[in-house]
């Protein structure tokens, strides 16, 4: 569909109709910046799903293995996970018909990107979710 990275208007309506995030690599870590920003997410008002096939749980919540495990349609996949694991979540984002992926600060994979827009996602690269959210939404 539409790289947010160029597109602050469709990026902004998105964050305002999303419901839904899944947090691929979400830690348990209180420290960690994955599980701050699913704290800021969670605070905000979207419901957020930990992804983490080595965490059964986070502060209460179960944590899924995978993203198929999710019990709901996912608006937005949240990757915190290293680049080399993009192709595959962005496989799994297609697979459960997610309708944005969005990759944190320092991950990137333009052929993935590529492959997700060919998919019909869309996709923000290398951009925090949290930065862009008070960004727009302030």
């Amino acid at each position: 569909m539409v790289n947010l990275n160029t597109n602050d208007r469709l990026k902004l309506d998105i964050l305002k109709n999303s419901q839904t995030i899944a947090v691929v690599g979400h830690s348990d870590k209180p420290d960690r910046t994955s599980y701050q920003i699913a704290q800021f997410l969670r605070e905000v008002g979207y419901k957020v799903y930990p992804v983490n096939p080595v965490v059964t749980e986070i502060d209460g919540q179960p944590s899924y293995s995978t993203l198929q495990d999710i019990p709901e349609p996912v608006d937005i996949v949240n990757v915190f996970r290293r680049s080399e694991y993009l192709p595959e979540i962005v496989e799994a984002a297609i697979a459960i018909h997610a309708k944005t992926i969005w990759t944190q600060l320092g991950v990137r994979d333009w052929q993935s990107a590529n492959k997700a827009l060919d998919a019909g996602l869309n996709i923000a690269i290398d951009v925090c979710i949290k930065v862009e959210y008070l960004r727009l939404l302030g």
